[in-house]
């Protein structure tokens, strides 16, 4: 069975509700065409799970402008303005992870692990509410795997099965986001025959591609 489908058909896997987890840096390397049709879709209290917000009218953030979202965990939102209008307005739930650790707690989901024990956090407010576990004498935050029920990816070039590669910084969380969902696309530029592609560039195998919209 054929994965390619159209960015409409991609944009449709999305429902009311759902955690959705969104590749990219800054909109660079985002499915930013899925972004724009769902900007348009009407969708509602959505969960987004990405490295930033991006911009008012660029990739996810459009989402956010619009009050699609309900809750967003980031690392960081500050090329956002509107983000952080509707965080101190009390409309918009945000949840801060430092970037590495961000990373981290996908990967663990995606490989099954029950948790990330790392010391970057303690004593701020990123360990309130997380317990502390000491280890060897040294303390650590236990950070709990983040998962989604869909991801949405970018990718430079796929073949028919669902390989990817990705060019330079793009790699920025596509790969460890497409372990971490029930579904997962990527939105690709360039679709080539299946055996094309040299195995040693790929970085994404197909076996963790659901569909792949073009």
């Amino acid at each position: 069975m054929s994965k390619i489908i159209t960015i409409s058909e991609a944009a449709t896997y999305v429902k009311d509700g759902m955690t959705v987890m969104v590749g990219g840096f800054m909109g660079t390397g985002g499915p930013n065409r899925i972004m724009d049709v769902l900007a348009s879709s009407g969708l509602k209290n959505l969960t987004i799970i990405c490295n930033d917000t991006a911009f008012p009218d660029k990739g996810v953030g459009k989402l956010v402008a619009n009050r699609q979202v309900k809750h967003v965990i980031a690392s960081h939102i500050g090329t956002n303005p509107i983000t952080i209008e509707l965080m101190n307005n009390g409309t918009l739930a945000v949840s801060f992870y430092p970037q590495g650790t961000l990373a981290e707690c996908i990967r663990a989901s995606g490989a099954g692990l029950g948790g990330v024990l790392t010391p970057t956090g303690l004593g701020t407010v990123v360990a309130l509410g997380k317990q502390v576990i000491s280890i060897d004498g040294k303390e650590y935050l236990l950070e709990k795997p983040l998962k989604a029920d869909i991801a949405l990816l970018h990718a430079n070039i796929a073949d028919e099965s669902g390989n990817l590669i990705y060019k330079g910084t793009t790699q920025n969380f596509n790969p460890i986001m497409a372990t971490a969902a029930d579904l997962v696309i990527a939105e690709v530029d360039e679709i080539v025959p299946t055996g094309t592609l040299d195995p040693e560039r790929v970085h994404t195998s197909a076996i963790f591609i659901d569909y792949l919209a073009k």
